[in-house]
């Protein structure tokens, strides 16, 4: 199982930026999508995820702002970004469970100027 992250960049405070994870290997079908970021000097941290069935959760940083998706025939999840600030500058990873185990993508660097 892979996971191919893309999508991010420098965006101004208020902006948008949609950000895409596309998976290699595994059943997409059954498999839970989560996002997380980590910020300069700051652990990692749970963004947002989406069950196989479609249900979604949102840290409380997040939401009302961003919006995750899946895309069965392309085996992508995405991460709509909306009003951003400052403080969501981070690298965010696309992350999923397989076989027990947790697997990260490379990671994306989303950059918010104020």
């Amino acid at each position: 199982v892979q996971l191919q992250a893309s999508g991010g960049g420098l965006v101004q405070s208020g902006g948008s930026l949609r950000l895409s994870c596309k998976l290699s290997g595994g059943n997409f079908k059954i498999m839970d999508l989560d996002w997380y970021r980590q910020a300069p000097g700051k652990e990692r941290e749970f963004v947002a995820t989406i069950s196989a069935n479609g249900a979604t959760n949102y840290a409380d940083s997040v939401k009302g702002r961003f919006t995750i998706s899946r895309e069965w025939p392309r085996r992508t999840s995405h991460l709509q970004m909306d009003s951003l600030k400052p403080e969501d500058t981070a690298v965010y990873y696309c992350s999923t469970v397989s076989r027990g185990a947790r697997i990260w993508g490379q990671g994306t660097l989303v950059t918010v100027s104020s």
